[in-house]
């Protein structure tokens, strides 16, 4: 069953499609982001997506993945983002998230994931930087975090021209205590301080962009990501600059607006 959004709407670039609730949020989602893929597929013969994690993918993975209709086996996913100095099988580790949520699920043709704790951090946002530069992108996967973060893109460290494709970055402590209410980490000082991270023209070189944002916990960063002035000091309000790129909310993450 398809939802017809409860409105659309735009703010600069950005296309809006405002729904009733999370449920119908992630099976809309699922099914614009399956319909891109079968046309990428139809044209291409092969398709690249760059999936990220939290609680806002949760559903949209779920229908995603259930969905069928796409030949996983030409499918290459990359993700946004992993704690330096994790290993995988960690439970806040987002190669286990996704292991779990799609590799085993759907059996793509290559998972390419970042080694939180490979030996030589630098060395590895270079090879992941040249496994991201092998391909064209065509769609990319979003969440917001709180503080306007896109990926582990904070307000601290985000460059709307940054000229690395993946990098190292300090999390700010707000992102840091927010990875501690997950309770994947018994305390605060086990929440790593460094992760690796896309950058924001890594993101935004996508073919397309969907971004999901469900809840009332985001509704005062959905405010200012769409009505406050657009600048790296809130991270996510580079979306209004792309065209191609499209935000899924719900009521209860618009109701500031």
């Amino acid at each position: 069953m398809l939802y017809t959004p409860q409105q659309t709407f735009r703010f600069d670039a950005l296309s809006v499609c405002l729904y009733n609730n999370e449920a119908e949020l992630a099976l809309d989602a699922a099914q614009f982001a399956q319909n891109h893929l079968q046309s990428v597929l139809k044209q291409k013969g092969t398709a690249s997506v760059i999936l990220a994690t939290g609680n806002s993918q949760l559903k949209f993975l779920e229908a995603l993945t259930a969905l069928g209709g796409v030949d996983w086996s030409k499918v290459t996913f990359f993700h946004l983002d992993e704690f330096l100095g994790i290993d995988a099988e960690h439970p806040a580790s987002f190669r286990h998230y996704l292991r779990e949520r799609v590799e085993n699920r759907v059996k793509p043709f290559q998972f390419h994931y970042i080694e939180g704790d490979a030996p030589q951090p630098l060395d590895e946002c270079l090879r992941y930087t040249k496994l991201l530069q092998a391909q064209a992108i065509d769609l990319c996967c979003l969440g917001l975090g709180g503080n306007g973060h896109l990926a582990f893109n904070e307000p601290s460290v985000a460059n709307f021209n940054d000229p690395h494709c993946v990098k190292l970055v300090k999390l700010e402590e707000s992102t840091r205590l927010a990875q501690l209410e997950t309770g994947d980490f018994p305390v605060l000082e086990a929440v790593p301080q460094y992760a690796f991270t896309l950058t924001i023209p890594m993101l935004c070189s996508a073919e397309k962009i969907i971004c999901l944002v469900p809840g009332k916990g985001k509704a005062s960063a959905m405010k200012q990501m769409l009505q406050g002035p657009i600048s790296e000091d809130y991270p996510a309000s580079v979306l209004r600059t792309q065209a191609q790129a499209m935000l899924f909310l719900d009521a209860d993450a618009a109701t500031m607006l």
